[in-house]
């Protein structure tokens, strides 16, 4: 019976499309044989060793998506070392199963090339030196890069050409592919001065008014860097706009460790004048007078006040003490005597720093009458009615 089975064998195997089909067959067998093993057994025991160690690179390295490519282009592989044996290199199965064979391992290729950028930017997002540099563009550029290689291997496979013959095909069709990728290109060089400069990262606050960006920068890629303003809309800025445009980056702010408040306080200058006795008096018993040298006892009540308002600051623990601080006084303006009050918050978050401010103006506007001075304010409703009812 096991002889009667082996003559009939012969007899399928001499008939040339039976022997076709089993060769086929056989090919397609050996082909999921080699990725049931890369997936059963290859990619559970890289799992196993990775996360056992204590470093976290490879975790992200030999991700899913990592190792999913790499079984997917070992079967290939082995079915292109083995295809001679199945196939004369003359038969026409060959000739396109080689073909086919080779644009799936480059498709992969390329596939695995991409995931494998996308760990490095993972990676390099996990390392706190490079965590703040704009490193998304320059990735998607090395991608995009992969891609077109990979793209000109498989046309050239498709075409029995060359792939340097492509290439010089494409050397003529450069000005079309500038006009084409114009923005990626654009988007390349900017983000790498943005990197290499330290420029931005995301995370910081910006500020490009002509643009009506004014908030944190959510995401820099290739060709968009998105803002969320401080209202939650969303501004998208091309790369090369930052570099070719000023905007204001309140990085160094955060970093210092202060913010500046600069206002100022409009003084009557009717209100301006010499301190009584009895006012010296009381200002020398509430230490308002250290520091101040008074001619024949003689003292301007503003002068007063800014010695009191120096002394009152620099008590304060909420005003960062080693950064400039003053009060002065601007150019008299119609409206009265500026008098600007120039420091620094010790505290850069923006709630604190408006409870501040607001705190000294509301403190100084409330303590201005002991020293007999007026805020300046334009005449209102109430005003000029009043005036009206007394002469009346």
């Amino acid at each position: 019976m096991l002889q009667h089975s082996f003559i009939d064998f012969n007899e399928l195997w001499s008939n040339s499309e039976a022997r076709l089909a089993i060769l086929i067959t056989s090919a397609i067998v050996l082909f999921y044989i080699c990725d049931i093993i890369c997936r059963r057994l290859i990619l559970p025991a890289v799992n196993k060793v990775t996360s056992k160690t204590t470093s976290k690179w490879d975790d992200i390295l030999f991700n899913r998506d990592v190792l999913t490519n790499v079984s997917r282009l070992i079967p290939p592989i082995v079915l292109k070392v083995i295809l001679p044996y199945l196939f004369s290199e003359s038969h026409t199965v060959f000739f396109w199963a080689d073909k086919v064979i080779d644009i799936y391992i480059v498709a992969t290729a390329t596939r695995l090339a991409c995931a494998i950028f996308n760990s490095l930017y993972d990676i390099s997002n996990e390392n706190q030196r490079m965590k703040n540099r704009t490193l998304k563009g320059v990735f998607q550029m090395f991608k995009i890069i992969a891609l077109c290689i990979g793209a000109i291997i498989i046309v050239s496979i498709v075409i029995d050409k060359n792939p340097a013959n492509i290439l010089t095909g494409l050397g003529a069709m450069a000005a079309v592919l500038m006009l084409v990728f114009k923005d990626p290109i654009m988007g390349l060089v900017a983000g790498v001065q943005l990197s290499a400069n330290d420029m931005l990262r995301q995370g910081d606050w910006i500020t490009l008014p002509k643009h009506n960006a004014d908030g944190e920068v959510v995401e820099v890629t290739l060709t968009t860097v998105k803002v969320k303003n401080w209202d939650k809309t969303i501004t998208t800025i091309p790369p090369y706009v930052l570099v070719s445009e000023s905007f204001q980056n309140w990085r160094g702010m955060f970093d210092s460790g202060g913010r500046r408040i600069k206002r100022s306080l409009y003084i009557d200058m009717n209100t301006i004048g010499f301190c009584s006795k009895e006012q010296v008096e009381k200002f020398r018993e509430k230490g308002w007078l250290k520091g101040i040298e008074c001619t024949d006892g003689q003292v301007v009540n503003l002068t007063v006040l800014r010695n009191y308002l120096d002394i009152y600051l620099r008590n304060n623990e909420r005003v960062n003490h080693e950064m400039i601080f003053m009060i002065r006084q601007l150019q008299p303006t119609p409206q009265g005597l500026p008098l600007e009050l120039y420091f620094f918050s010790a505290d850069t978050a923006w709630v604190a720093y408006e409870h501040l401010q607001a705190d000294v103006f509301e403190h100084i506007l409330a303590v201005m009458p002991e020293f007999g001075l007026k805020v300046f304010q334009a005449p209102a409703g109430t005003d000029l009615s009043g005036l009206i009812g007394t002469r009346s």
